[in-house]
Parts: C-alpha cells; structure tokens; sequence
C-alpha cells in the first residue's frame, strides 16, 4: 500500500510557527475565556480554540500574540481538517499571569468544598417464586420432620395417619342426610334403578 492512499493525519501543533498569516476575525480577548480554558505560562502559552475547543499553543507571546494553525482533532489519530476559523487568529492577552493564577485557584478552592451527591439506588425487589416452587414448599414436611433422615414416603404416612379420623368423620357426616333436604314442592328422587322398555316398531 502506498503512502498516497493512506488518510492523512491531523499534524502536531508547533509552539513556533513562520506564518505572517492573520485571520480576519476580531481578536480574542482571555478575560472572556474562563481561567481553564487557557494557560498563560512562557513554557505552555495555550488556550481552548472557541470553534474546535481543542488545545492550541499561542506564539508571539510577547510581541504580537495569535493561535497557531492546527487540526480539528487529536494530532496523528484525527483526520487531518483544518480549523479554517480559529487558526491565526490574533489573541489579546488583558489578564495578567498572577490574576490568571488567583482566579484559578479560586476555581479549585471552590471544587474542592463541593460535596458529593448522593446516590440513592433503587432497593432490590425479590424475585417471585415459581408456581412448581410455591407447590413444592406446600407439599414439604414441616420444619420439625424435614431435618430428620425418614424417607418422604414415611413421613407422608405419618401425616396420614393424623389426618384420618378427621376424613373418616368428615365421610361419615356427609354420608347422612339431614332432614328437609328436598326442595318443596319438587318430585322425589327415585331409589331404584329404572329400566325403559323398548317400543315395538
């Protein structure tokens, strides 16, 4: 693959550039920025571009103070696109490098103090069983019997065995029929067994 047909990169940003270029746009005046926005020391003379908000060195400091031609983007990750609007743009340095200083460290003074917000998480709701979980927690010995080691089959039998007198009452009581059980006025209930006779064709 040859060296034209890979996409070109965004170019480093120089401190110094040769260029007498300037754009012709009104110049930008740092006490519009906001003290983090821009870095007055010798060594990094830099601000946020207001098109692009990306770092750009400032050259000329001292005598005739603009922004650098540069990229849009991260230098050798970004496509290479010119910020047609910010580069050369001149700067009007009417903050000087102590009051920069102060405003910000009043700035961190005052991040600093914030308190942190509270994150209130939702409470946890508990997951609904199943209906075959629900029947199995029905149909399980009670907590007395389900330590021991008796097979179910025998513990089943036991509960039988308590329940039995009470189903065999409950069969008794029903087996009677109590008086005036027949509806007023209504046919009685025949107690033998009817066999119709077939018709002659």
């Amino acid at each position: 693959m040859s060296a034209s047909t890979l996409e070109r990169t965004a170019r480093p940003r120089k401190s110094r550039t040769r260029s007498r270029t300037v754009s012709a746009r009104p110049a930008l005046a740092l006490s519009t920025l906001k003290p983090n926005q821009f870095d007055l020391r010798p060594a990094c003379a830099s601000l946020v571009c207001p098109d692009c908000e990306t770092w750009v060195p400032i050259t000329g400091l001292q005598t005739k103070p603009k922004l650098v031609p540069h990229d849009t983007g991260r230098a050798f990750e970004a496509p290479a696109v010119r910020c047609r609007l910010g580069s050369n743009r001149l700067v009007t340095v009417d903050v000087s490098v102590e009051k920069w200083q102060e405003r910000l460290e009043d700035g961190h003074a005052e991040t600093g103090h914030r308190r942190r917000t509270t994150v209130r998480r939702k409470p946890k709701v508990a997951v609904a069983p199943a209906v075959s979980q629900i029947a199995a927690q029905r149909q399980a010995p009670v907590d007395d019997e389900r330590g021991s080691n008796r097979p179910l089959w025998l513990l089943r039998k036991k509960q039988w065995a308590a329940t039995a007198s009470a189903v065999r009452d409950a069969d008794t009581r029903r087996a009677q029929l109590p008086a005036g059980d027949a509806p007023l006025g209504a046919p009685p209930v025949p107690l033998k067994t009817l066999h119709p006779e077939r018709r002659a064709s």
